[in-house]
């Protein structure tokens, strides 16, 4: 399995001069009976590896605990507030770009993580160079390049998506029973309010059945080439 922590030194961070830094945020919440509740983490720092092996940035570890009150029937799941996850995205800012990059993108692994578009879209008003990705666009060309099955809509939660990137990336961490743990829950239209536990009784909303690794990697490679459009947004020609 990939590591989850960066193990790059600071001689060799200061060859790089990274103008970008990036910050994957993951979360620690139930992703049913077969995938691990570190899930979200691992997925963001996935997505920040394939991008930190093909562009020029300084990744930073990931900040392992969100806002997953959603799920927080489960046994495992933890959360903190949304303003505690606003504080610590910002101190990230403001201490990274102490040092060398001008700019931070966030590498969102929670859907969850609503604060996180409300940071960065204040962050930038406040003057501070920030973004977050992926975006939804970059979910959807992602996905389409994988040729998964489901939609983003009914692929919410330890579906094809999530399954197929650790099949690729960390198989050994999958438990058995994802081919059987198919469950559909398409109106959700009060989640906010009943949390996950009125929607599913397994945790899952999505059809992991459909997951390979192939699907995986091509997800991530679709990921990495999508990056370059926003690492134009803070890097100087």
């Amino acid at each position: 399995m990939t590591p989850l922590l960066p193990t790059a030194t600071t001689t060799e961070e200061r060859q790089r001069n990274a103008q970008v830094a990036i910050l994957p945020v993951g979360s620690f919440e139930q992703h049913g009976d077969y995938l691990p509740l570190s899930t979200d983490t691992i997925v963001a720092t996935l997505i920040a590896r394939q991008i930190a092996d093909a562009y020029p940035v300084l990744l930073l570890p990931p900040v392992t605990i969100s806002c997953s009150h959603e799920h927080s029937a489960w046994p495992g799941t933890v959360s903190i507030s949304a303003r505690t996850l606003h504080a610590i995205v910002t101190d990230v800012y403001d201490s990274v770009t102490r040092s060398g990059p001008t700019a931070l993108v966030v590498i969102n692994g929670h859907g969850g993580n609503y604060v996180l578009s409300n940071v960065v879209q204040e962050g930038n008003t406040e003057g501070r160079h920030m973004a977050l990705f992926p975006s939804r666009e970059d979910w959807h060309e992602a996905r389409t390049a994988a040729q998964l099955t489901s939609t983003m809509h009914e692929d919410m939660h330890a579906g094809e998506l999530e399954t197929s990137l650790l099949l690729h990336a960390c198989p050994e961490v999958i438990r058995p029973g994802y081919h059987s743990a198919d469950w559909t829950a398409d109106d959700r239209r009060h989640l906010l309010t009943k949390g996950m536990q009125a929607y599913t009784d397994s945790g899952v909303i999505g059809r992991p059945s459909l997951a390979t690794a192939e699907k995986g990697k091509t997800l991530l490679d679709s990921l990495a080439s999508s990056f370059g459009d926003v690492l134009n947004l803070f890097t100087k020609s």
